[in-house]
């Protein structure tokens, strides 16, 4: 008979299905603010982790990534695609895994899908930024890029930030009227625009999401007036920029991680010395985030692994007690841990 598997054989795992249920049942204004919360205790110890850029293998389809980070008690890794030209097949431009284990036995804790859970990370990190970064009377945002990200941004800036205007723009009219349907749903005040020109006025947050593995100018110079806010998130990995270099040249750029940001993110445009200050200590209150009225400030959001340890962080605790798990046979579990093949042939009977 085959033996049954042991306690410590077992690894929570939230599905996709999971998942959703988790993020629904919480409220997703609610659990994307809990993200948040998590990612901000993590900023604030930020020199106690293990930091590395992540690990990329690049093809001329895409390009497949490891984000790897530990602090010392636990260790955490998420498994994710960037395919831009997925969306023609009908698959997702990014989908994503991850694991967090225990750093004293190498067992993992959690095994989790991070497709939807990306989504609502970056959504997370790009407000908490931006509370910190944006004019405190910011009312408008302006979201460039209507595609997978665009609703979660929205969402997460009505949470942190109290955001409840935004002006939309694609390429792909079918994506800005996607995001009008949803985010008129959710009780957004929605107005879609035929350019980027247009989409920025009257803004002062200007979000830039867009999926093209290519250099590429979404906003130029004379797009980004004095006092505003620009949060560009679709730049992460090499080739892949949306933003003039000379609105960089003109802002106050804050990023997560320098050796990672110079280069997948906008800085990569840049020399290697231009100066630029970590979001983590801002968030730690080791500097000042905006300054004045007219200061333009960029975060050059790349996306990084603490973030991700932070999220599976949340879901780790979330999950306690809850239905939102199943517990999968993950680990094999000898009676004596040298006997592993004993374990194999008392399997078949033998």
């Amino acid at each position: 008979m085959v033996p049954e598997p042991s306690a410590l054989a077992y690894v929570p795992f939230v599905s996709v299905q999971n998942m959703m249920r988790l993020v629904t049942e919480t409220g997703v204004d609610a659990f994307i603010a809990r993200l948040a919360d998590y990612i901000a205790a993590d900023f604030r110890r930020w020199p106690e982790f293990d930091k590395t850029p992540r690990v990329a293998s690049h093809s001329t389809d895409g390009v497949i990534e490891l984000m790897p980070t530990a602090d010392a008690e636990n260790y955490g890794f998420k498994y994710v695609n960037g395919h831009p030209r997925n969306m023609r097949d009908g698959y997702q431009t990014v989908t994503a895994f991850g694991v967090l284990a225990s750093v004293a036995t190498g067992y993992p804790l959690l095994l989790t899908e991070m497709t939807v859970l990306t989504a609502l990370r970056t959504a997370a990190t790009s407000a908490l930024a931006a509370k910190y970064l944006a004019p405190p009377e910011s009312q408008v945002m302006a979201m460039i890029g209507n595609g997978a990200q665009c609703e979660f941004q929205a969402m997460a800036f009505r949470s942190i930030c109290g955001i409840r205007r935004l002006r939309l723009y694609d390429v792909d009219p079918a994506a800005t009227l996607k995001a009008e349907r949803n985010l008129t749903a959710e009780g957004f005040e929605v107005v879609t625009c035929a350019s980027p020109e247009e989409v920025v006025e009257g803004a002062q947050i200007i979000t830039t999401c867009t999926a093209d593995k290519q250099f590429a100018t979404i906003l130029t110079d004379n797009m980004v007036g004095s006092g505003v806010h620009v949060n560009a998130i679709g730049g992460d990995c090499p080739g892949k920029t949306e933003l003039h270099r000379d609105i960089l040249l003109r802002s106050d750029i804050f990023v997560e991680y320098p050796p990672q940001t110079r280069i997948e993110g906008e800085c990569q445009q840049l020399d290697e010395d231009h100066p630029v200050q970590e979001l983590w200590e801002v968030v730690a209150g080791l500097r000042p985030g905006r300054r004045d009225r007219s200061q333009i400030t960029l975060f050059d959001s790349v996306g990084f692994a603490i973030e991700d340890f932070s999220a599976l962080r949340c879901v780790r605790d979330a999950i306690e007690g809850t239905p939102y798990f199943d517990r999968l046979d993950l680990l094999a579990d000898p009676d004596d841990p040298r006997d592993l093949f004993g374990m194999l042939r008392r399997s078949s009977g033998a």
